[in-house]
């Protein structure tokens, strides 16, 4: 860790979503008849606008990582410090030390809560007519039959499948659908529970799937799209199957 708190994440959420400030705010509505009342700004200038969009950036980092309570006399301490080069009350190493250990604790708490909803949205939708569960957690519906006794992959096949991935409120993180184009990977190459629901798919089946977090991206998550500990549902249409070559 070579900055200070403020200047590691400022530097992060800046660049990550400068090309996202591009568009203009739309104007409020204005009832007719009614002028709308005088806004006064206390942002005088372009550096004034770049700092409080640099304090937004830096806010919203925090909060996607559980960060929800800071002191914030002691983060425009820790900036005015920097700019002024006075002696800094912590060293690097500390800074360090203190970010890696309360992130972590903040990642913790936040997939703790994500497993917990996750949990119990499987405990709830389990009781659903037309829902199979497996020993190992996953939960799934047959949406369409497919081949009957058509082939199945095995774990080191190669399959054809388009699907569409949301989480439990319904947010939707991928779509090959949308893409207008199928995907094609080793089955033995993704997450353990694509790879042991798709082992019992007939091709041309296509199943709505839950996937508990342990079985999917588990506490790491994946980017900001998912959580830590989030369960993962997904429609999966098993188009083909490529068997592996024989060596």
């Amino acid at each position: 860790m070579k900055k200070v708190l403020i200047c590691a994440l400022a530097a992060t959420a800046l660049v990550s979503t400068a090309d996202a400030q591009t568009k203009k705010p739309a104007k409020p509505a204005v009832k007719t008849g009614i002028a709308p009342a005088p806004v006064k700004s206390i942002m005088k200038n372009l550096n004034d606008s770049f700092s409080y969009a640099a304090g937004i950036n830096i806010a919203n980092s925090m909060k996607e990582q559980g960060i929800t309570k800071l002191n914030s006399s002691l983060i425009q301490k820790a900036i005015d410090d920097v700019f002024t080069d006075k002696k800094l009350l912590m060293t690097q190493e500390q800074c360090g030390m203190t970010l890696q250990q309360q992130l972590q604790e903040f990642a913790q708490k936040k997939s703790a809560a994500q497993r917990a909803a996750g949990e119990e949205f499987l405990e709830l939708n389990k009781k659903k007519a037309g829902v199979t569960v497996l020993p190992n957690g996953l939960q799934y519906e047959v949406l369409k039959g497919g081949e009957v006794n058509g082939p199945k992959p095995k774990a080191e096949d190669t399959v054809v499948v388009h699907y569409v991935g949301t989480l439990t409120d319904g947010k939707e993180f991928d779509n090959s659908v949308k893409r207008g184009e199928p995907a094609t990977f080793p089955l033995n190459g993704v997450i353990r529970g694509w790879t042991e629901i798709l082992q019992l798919m007939p091709r041309q089946a296509k199943w709505k799937v839950y996937i508990p977090s342990e079985l999917g991206y588990g506490d790491r998550g994946a980017g900001g799209a998912i959580p830590p500990g989030a369960v993962l549902i997904f429609e999966i249409e098993l188009l083909d199957i490529k068997p592996a070559v024989k060596m």
